[in-house]
């Protein structure tokens, strides 16, 4: 009897450390935003309408049917008249970039907003443990993160991880890189670098699924300073409540509808095609179904299971049907990748045009700055005083590979009002008239009569 009684009160011992312990580690293992900023270029390298034909019209490969196309991608695809091109484009340079035009275009958007992030923080850049920078098409030798380390001085045993290839979702993927290393290290700063290298992957070619990306893609970029030390925490903008990523390159025709290939001609480009919305609704529906259970209260999915009882499934059926998304979630930080992809996600999770207006606002301005274009939106949302404290950021990223990687953020305080690269205009937003001026100036590239004349 004894016996028994000195190994129950073993395993009564055993059982109540191991949950102190779990209790602790779970509690060390927070991931906090300290402060985040994003790239604004300057003035001279606004892709506005007159811009955008000078850069068409170089390209003496184009054709009467590939101007109507441009015009129609163009006019549908939501972006306005001050997104940013990279210098060599504007300088008519696109056909044949540099090695360092990458470089310039890399160092002035890493650069530039690391210096304001640790100006605004106070944190020193010998204080970063981590270093993550994401590029999906540019990878040199020595790499980005190298080149950081080499501008700022950093420690010898920094961590440090280059990103590429992962596209426009690579920002998330970035974060929860982090999260993941601050379950091991504890009392870290941690820096992720999200932008995109355009100066030398213009395309220069005639395929319209390539052209697509020229219309679309925009310079942009972000700096995310993140931390898991718990004294400052009062200090954090934002906590990570948590992440999901989700992969689908098994699927043949989700690999290869968003891919960088070179057209016939030997162009260089990134084709889109078009099994890419339904990738992107196959990965965002396989992300959901893990991530919603995390985010949403216990008797909002005990009514969602209730009212499906009995239901059959109908093929290709959104999973937020008839969920309330709003009961776990207060603000949508959607990818800006176009208007169509807006527009999708709108639909499918119910959202209000209030809630969409961040991120349409943020395309309008900005364009796609693809892994960056996250922050853009998350910074209006600040500018515009839309945060409160404890309210939750559900933000939602889709890239090549094909995947879907998204991440629920709870606002730390009240009072966030950085205007950041808002500051000029946000007083002009929400723009009520998004119509691009295309549809009026070249419209007339659609009158039939062309169709009997040569374009020289």
């Amino acid at each position: 009897m004894e016996f028994l009684m000195k190994i129950c009160l073993l395993f009564l011992c055993s059982s109540i450390s191991y949950f102190v312990n779990l209790f602790f580690q779970k509690r060390n293992q927070h991931c906090y935003m300290l402060g985040y900023e994003c790239f604004k270029a300057a003035d001279d390298r606004k892709l506005d309408t007159d811009a955008c034909v000078r850069v068409v019209m170089r390209n003496k490969k184009l054709g009467l049917d590939q101007y109507r196309f441009l015009l129609k991608t163009i006019v549908s695809s939501g972006l306005g008249e001050e997104t940013y091109g990279p210098r060599n484009v504007v300088d008519g340079r696109e056909e044949f970039p540099l090695e360092n035009d990458a470089h310039a275009e890399m160092d002035e958007i890493m650069f530039s907003t690391l210096d304001s992030l640790f100006e605004k923080t106070g944190v020193s850049p010998s204080e970063i443990d981590i270093l993550v920078v994401d590029v999906s098409l540019f990878s040199p030798a020595p790499s980005l993160t190298s080149r950081i380390i080499n501008r700022y001085k950093m420690r010898h045993n920094i961590k440090s991880f280059s990103l590429s290839g992962m596209g426009c979702s690579a920002s998330m993927l970035a974060i929860d890189l982090v999260q993941q290393l601050f379950k091991t290290y504890k009392n870290q700063f941690a820096i992720v670098v999200s932008t995109e290298s355009i100066a030398r992957h213009w395309y220069c070619g005639k395929e319209k699924s390539m052209m697509l990306s020229n219309c679309l893609f925009r310079n942009g970029g972000s700096s995310i300073l993140l931390t898991n030390k718990r004294d400052l925490k009062d200090r954090c903008l934002l906590k990570l409540k948590c992440a999901v990523r989700t992969n689908i390159g098994y699927d043949d025709e989700a690999y290869g509808c968003c891919i960088q290939v070179e057209d016939p001609q030997g162009y260089q480009g990134f084709l889109l095609t078009k099994n890419l919305t339904k990738a992107a609704a196959k990965a965002f529906t396989g992300n959901l179904k893990l991530l919603l259970p995390k985010i949403l209260p216990v008797w909002e999915l005990l009514r969602y299971a209730i009212s499906t009882l009995g239901k059959k499934s109908t093929k290709g059926q959104n999973l937020s049907f008839n969920l309330n998304l709003k009961s776990g979630v207060d603000h949508f930080c959607l990818h800006p990748g176009g208007r169509a992809v807006i527009d999708g996600l709108g639909k499918s999770l119910g959202l209000s045009e209030y809630d969409l207006e961040p991120t349409r606002m943020a395309l309008y301005r900005f364009g796609n700055t693809s892994a960056g274009g996250l922050w853009y939106v998350l910074s209006y949302m600040e500018a515009k005083k839309r945060l409160k404290k404890g309210d939750k950021i559900f933000m939602v990223s889709l890239g090549a590979g094909f995947m879907c990687n998204n991440c629920v953020w709870e606002v730390m305080k009240d009072g966030l009002d950085d205007t950041r690269v808002w500051e000029d205009c946000i007083d002009e937003y929400p723009r009520k008239n998004l119509v691009n001026p295309f549809t009026e100036k070249y419209s007339w590239i659609n009158d039939e009569i062309l169709n009997f004349v040569r374009l020289d």
